[in-house]
């Protein structure tokens, strides 16, 4: 939603607009491409289908996000699992405003320059909401701000620090953007106070440059995740994979592989969805038995967990990987 003349104004999926902060960005973050075929109705299977959002607590959780003007992931990159994990009374919040300026081609979240615009007082905010919402553990995530000359590792730090300050008891994950892999910058947010320290790798070696964005990298990644385990090897270190992309097998072991070898202690699995017509096709739908396969793959490498399902996503249940139970989703007969 945008405005013109004070009026709202649909804007359309890959379509250009204005946002509230003066600057152009392109809405769900992938422009309109008549190359990437349509959607096929009709087509996801049982497993994959998740209850609308709706309840009292989900209503009262929404509130708190928007009153204090904070972005979160579960609605930005449009999560299926939101109405659970809101009725749990747990949300991902996303620093450092909306708008990316990568395009990744899976992902939904605006893409533009916000040309060094933030939110000096998003820290307080961010802990403050924490408190509110009576957090344990909280996800802190952003968008990745390639405008900034520290990609925003200091206010990323600032805004750790701001809900270690007001929540001390709550346990805090940073979801990270890659930093152009500037090892200063890991540093900074790593030692900020977090338990848990995240950069997804989001596919397999070879799929990196169709899916992710041109400065983004497989290599990058784990140069990040490593240098994050060596500088604090007391925090945890995690990352992400999602399937349906194209990838074989075969490069799903050997990403395993590559991710143990740089110190990652947690790996998650989860089904790609399509978020809009402009983005990526899915290539497959994976059975809930081979993300069983796949769990069991990573913990005989040595994984502390591995969190693998349909609709698992980055974050989902973090609070609940130190069960090592699969976070409790049943496991195929």
């Amino acid at each position: 939603m945008s405005e013109f003349r004070g009026i709202p104004v649909v804007v359309g999926s890959g379509s250009k607009f204005r946002t509230e902060h003066g600057f152009s960005a392109i809405k769900n973050g992938v422009k309109q491409r008549a190359d990437r075929p349509a959607p096929e109705r009709g087509r996801k299977p049982q497993w994959l289908r998740a209850p609308m959002p709706s309840g009292r607590v989900f209503s009262e959780v929404r509130k708190i996000v928007h009153e204090h003007r904070l972005a979160t992931v579960c609605e930005e990159s449009m999560c299926p699992n939101i109405g659970e994990c809101w009725n749990n009374g747990t949300a991902t919040l996303m620093l450092m405003g909306a708008v990316c300026t990568r395009a990744c081609q899976f992902c939904a979240v605006d893409t533009g320059n916000p040309r060094g615009w933030l939110d000096p007082e998003e820290p307080e905010h961010a802990a403050r909401s924490v408190e509110l919402m009576g957090l344990k553990y909280v996800v802190l995530t952003s968008v990745d701000r390639d405008d900034l000359a520290d990609g925003g590792a200091a206010h990323y730090a600032e805004c750790v620090r701001a809900v270690k300050r007001r929540n001390p008891q709550t346990a805090v994950e940073a979801l990270t953007p890659d930093f152009a892999g500037r090892h200063d910058c890991v540093e900074t947010v790593v030692d900020s106070g977090l338990e848990v320290f995240a950069q997804n790798v989001e596919t397999v070696r070879r799929l990196t440059h169709v899916v992710r964005d041109a400065r983004a990298g497989y290599e990058q990644t784990l140069d990040v995740l490593a240098h994050a385990k060596r500088h604090r090897p007391e925090v945890l270190t995690k990352t992400s994979l999602m399937v349906g992309l194209g990838e074989t097998d075969d490069e799903l072991r050997e990403a395993l592989v590559d991710l143990r070898a740089a110190g990652v202690d947690i790996v998650t699995f989860g089904q790609y969805l399509r978020p809009t017509a402009n983005h990526l096709p899915v290539e497959r739908y994976v059975t809930p038995e081979q993300f069983e396969r796949y769990r069991q793959w990573g913990l005989e490498l040595g994984f502390m967990e591995v969190v693998s399902g349909p609709l698992v996503r980055s974050s989902y249940r973090a609070d609940r990987v130190f069960e090592q139970n699969n976070v409790g989703l049943r496991t195929p007969a």
